[in-house]
């Protein structure tokens, strides 16, 4: 007899086990020569070395069926446990209009013209600019297609970045160090991040870096390859900070670049490189501008009236 120990890598395992351990007892019950022992996010077997090893490897391909789609079922264990390893991998792929299943099973979609257009662009293109008003989906769309590339295997890392420019207050008088200063400029990331991930996955990929959010300053010196990268509030980089971002670009990577043109926070003395990156790099093969407007707006009804408005009275 042999003894092995499987950590699921969640941070709500009932999800995964299912009410009154519903879906655990499916599972013991295809493997009743096992004693399978389930406690929090670990689950031990004990029994025949040979039993064990089926049992990890189709306990893998379960485990990726509800990373990929946040739920469980009695048909997915029933496909993915009883059957050849060779029959499953059509079960594990995700519909074509998904880009992420996130947390609880949410359906995570491209929902309006514009945000279709920043996916089939980011098909063919490795760098697009999605530039358009608030609420329009640019970040969470972008941040979609970069967690569906992670979890593709498609690169290795997530970087996001924005820079931090201060909005009406300055750095220096917010309480904390200095990651807890720039924490609140990048906290619409981290809202994205947490609707498509569990937390302690989150958490893992953070602390290890396979997702790593900084502040665009950081990105000097640096050449960032087999990673998708995302520049967030690009309107707020200076000319010399974007074309400084733009240049880090390494083989085999991803780049996103979003903005609103209309909500400029830099100083006077400084231009947005946003809007001259529009005009320099719009002939350029391999990099595409994708424009979203009002109709985009995914937020609050009150939202699109309130750019509306603000539109108007600008012309």
């Amino acid at each position: 007899m042999s003894e092995s120990i499987i950590q699921i890598d969640m941070d709500n395992p009932v999800e995964f086990f299912g009410p009154g351990d519903k879906y655990l007892n499916h599972i013991k019950a295809i493997f009743p020569k096992l004693r399978i022992i389930a406690r929090g996010n670990l689950i031990k077997l004990i029994g025949e070395p040979a039993e064990i090893g089926i049992f990890e490897k189709r306990m893998d391909l379960l485990l990726v069926y509800f990373d990929r789609f946040g739920k469980m079922n009695d048909k997915a264990i029933e496909q993915i446990m009883e059957q050849d390893d060779d029959s499953l991998m059509h079960e594990t792929t995700p519909k074509e209009d998904v880009l992420v299943y996130g947390r609880h099973g949410k359906l995570v979609k491209a929902q309006t013209p514009n945000q279709k257009k920043m996916v089939e662009s980011m098909a063919k293109n490795d760098m697009i600019f999605a530039i358009g008003p608030a609420g329009t989906g640019k970040t969470y769309t972008a941040v979609a297609l970069a967690i569906r590339a992670l979890k593709n295997r498609e690169v290795k890392r997530i970087i996001l970045t924005r820079p931090a420019v201060e909005a009406g207050e300055s750095l220096g008088f917010l309480p904390g160090d200095m990651k807890e200063k720039l924490d609140p400029y990048l906290q619409p990331l981290y809202d994205a991040l947490r609707d498509m991930l569990p937390t302690q996955k989150l958490l893992t990929y953070l602390e290890d870096e396979t997702i790593e959010i900084a502040p665009l300053a950081y990105m000097r010196g640096r050449t960032l390859g087999n990673v998708f990268a995302i520049l967030d509030e690009a309107q707020n980089a200076s000319e010399g900070q974007l074309k400084m971002f733009l240049t880090r670009m390494g083989k085999n990577a991803k780049f996103i670049i979003t903005g609103d043109v209309t909500q400029i926070d830099l100083p006077r003395n400084k231009n947005s490189g946003l809007l001259q990156a529009q005009h320099i790099l719009k002939n350029i093969q391999g990099i595409d501008f994708i424009y979203l407007d009002e109709k985009d707006i995914v937020r609050n009804k009150l939202v699109t009236r309130i750019v509306q408005a603000y539109q108007k009275n600008a012309e």
